[in-house]
C-alpha cells in the first residue's frame, strides 16, 4: 500500500480512527458548492458529511466558511441548513468593485482560524480542494504536529493538496454525501 498514491488509498476504517481525538472541520463551502454543482449536478449533505468526517471522534468545532451576496435567492434557507447540520457559519460580504469584479474569498480566514484552533486539536480537516490551502496543510503538519485529513472531490482538487494531507477523503466514495438533482 505504500507504493500507491495516498489520493488512491481507500479512507480509513472507522477501526482507523482513536475515540479520543480532538477534531475541527473546516469547510470552504464555495469551492464544495461549485465542485458539486459543476460534476454532479448536485448538492452536498453536510450533515452526512460532517457525521462521516467525525467518525466516532470528539468534534471540538466545525465552521463553515460563506460568501453572502445580496441578490441571490435561497441563501438564507442554504444558511440554516448548514447551521441545522452543525455548523457554525463565518460569512463575508461578496465585494463587487467598479468595472464589476467581484471577489470573496476566504482563504486567508479560515487559514488562521485553523492556525489559531490548531493547539487543541489532534486532528484538522480541510475541506476544500483549493490548491492554495497547501502552505497550511504544511504547517499544520510540520510546524504544529497535527494529523491534518483533506476532504474534496477528487477530480477538481488540487493533486498536490491530496498528496501533503495525511489522509485525503474523496467525497464521492461517502455514501450519501452528494445529492444529485
Amino acid at each position: 500500500m505504500e507504493n500507491v498514491p495516498r489520493r488512491m488509498r481507500p479512507a480509513a476504517k472507522p477501526s482507523e480512527y482513536y475515540v479520543n481525538q480532538r477534531v475541527g472541520i473546516f469547510i470552504d463551502v464555495q469551492n464544495l458548492y461549485h465542485s458539486a454543482k459543476n460534476l454532479y449536478h448536485g448538492r452536498v449533505n453536510y450533515s452526512e458529511l460532517i457525521k462521516y468526517l467525525v467518525r466516532g471522534r470528539q468534534l471540538i468545532r466545525s465552521l463553515a466558511y460563506v460568501v453572502k451576496s445580496e441578490t441571490a435567492e435561497g441563501e438564507a434557507s442554504f444558511f440554516e441548513a448548514l447551521e441545522k447540520a452543525g455548523l457554525e457559519l463565518r460569512m463575508k460580504d461578496l465585494q463587487i468593485y467598479a468595472g464589476g469584479m467581484k471577489k470573496a474569498d476566504w482563504d486567508v480566514g479560515m487559514a488562521v482560524d485553523a492556525i489559531r484552533m490548531a493547539s487543541f486539536l489532534d486532528v484538522v480537516i480541510l475541506v476544500t480542494g483549493d490548491g492554495d490551502f497547501l502552505p497550511l496543510v504544511d504547517y499544520l503538519k510540520w510546524g504544529q504536529g497535527r494529523f491534518v485529513e483533506v476532504a474534496a472531490f477528487h477530480r477538481s482538487a488540487s493533486g498536490k493538496i491530496q498528496e501533503a494531507a495525511d489522509r485525503f477523503i474523496n467525497i464521492e466514495d461517502i455514501p450519501r454525501a452528494i445529492m444529485r438533482k
